[in-house]
């Protein structure tokens, strides 16, 4: 369906209503990085790019329209059972975050192309769960594609009673899995400098000769997070490396394509697209969102981005009306 929407827009609203809004099968790729039910506050640090950015991450039932619960007992019972399941297994915090995710991922689903496919990144709190979910949402056909696992190697932990936590998980699911748009060699990665593809690439036989694209990814990713004097580094609390997003993008989509980051905090997924020559659309809740997008593009291409002036040109209409207000950077 044609998009009722212009590339580079960054809405700043509750992402349901947008979503909502949105035409159906008309976005490419969906990256979201949404809050994890970590029983946690975030604030980025005074003085950095993303000062006063903070949310908190504890749920209750008050947090949600728990109608859109009943809801789903229609819409998609598999969702309802789900949710149901955790409140038994796990409380109603689990509950109200299950059904704030479910609403939301039922949209994701809807606008996404035939040919698209969704990453949603998590951590071990409540991936099990979003992990069902996604099934109860996505499955028919087989659409689950993978768990990855990202494995950021570095940094400090002070866990004293547990493995020390080094990953997140990703799950990757398509749309539509016998026409998803998959290139693995677009996203393949250089060969170790001791490998023996590097050292003697002479001595395999063509059916084993190194591809000179690099090796293929497989699902644990060995990204290191984003260390204190990277350039990069906004203060963002939860701010993700492009190299993740790089990897994300490169193989899940194509040039002209349409990103959408629904949760896009300080705009990681925003910034690697635009890099990339894909367009891009960003939800969030804070207009500081709009400001680390114009000032991280504006660093990479040395001039913001010429997106439309939602403050002077009326806003998309759909068959529900106006979607609410929304600004450009």
């Amino acid at each position: 369906m044609i998009p009722n929407f212009v590339s580079g827009t960054v809405w700043i609203s509750d992402n349901l209503p947008i979503l909502r809004g949105m035409n159906s099968e008309s976005v490419d790729l969906i990256y979201l990085d949404p809050p994890f039910n970590s029983n946690r506050n975030y604030e980025a640090p005074i003085g950095s790019k993303a000062a006063g950015a903070s949310f908190k991450d504890i749920w209750t039932l008050d947090d949600v329209d728990v109608h859109e619960h009943g809801e789903l007992a229609d819409r998609n019972p598999a969702a309802y059972a789900v949710i149901e399941a955790a409140k038994q297994a796990h409380g109603k915090g689990m509950m109200s975050y299950l059904i704030f995710m479910a609403v939301r991922l039922i949209e994701m689903q809807r606008i996404l192309k035939p040919t698209g496919s969704i990453y949603l990144h998590c951590d071990p709190t409540a991936s099990h769960y979003l992990k069902i979910l996604m099934d109860g949402i996505f499955s028919r056909g087989g659409q689950f594609r993978n768990e990855i696992i990202w494995h950021y190697y570095n940094g400090t932990s002070n866990i004293k009673r547990a493995w020390v936590r080094k990953h997140d998980v990703l799950l990757f699911y398509a749309k539509n899995y016998k026409m998803t748009n998959f290139d693995e060699d677009s996203a393949r990665e250089p060969y170790e400098k001791n490998s023996n593809f590097v050292k003697n690439p002479e001595s395999y036989k063509d059916k084993y000769r190194p591809n000179p694209l690099g090796k293929r990814c497989h699902d644990v990713w060995r990204i290191p997070t984003i260390n204190n004097m990277a350039k990069e580094r906004t203060g963002y609390p939860t701010q993700k490396p492009l190299a993740l997003l790089d990897r994300i993008i490169k193989a899940s989509s194509n040039e002209g394509d349409i990103v959408l980051d629904p949760f896009c905090g300080c705009a990681t997924a925003l910034v690697a697209a635009d890099r990339l020559n894909r367009k891009w659309l960003g939800i969030d809740l804070s207009e500081l969102a709009i400001k680390l997008v114009n000032d991280r593009i504006t660093q990479d291409r040395g001039r913001l981005w010429g997106g439309v002036n939602a403050l002077t040109e009326p806003p998309i209409r759909t068959d529900l009306g106006k979607l609410p207000n929304y600004r450009t950077h």
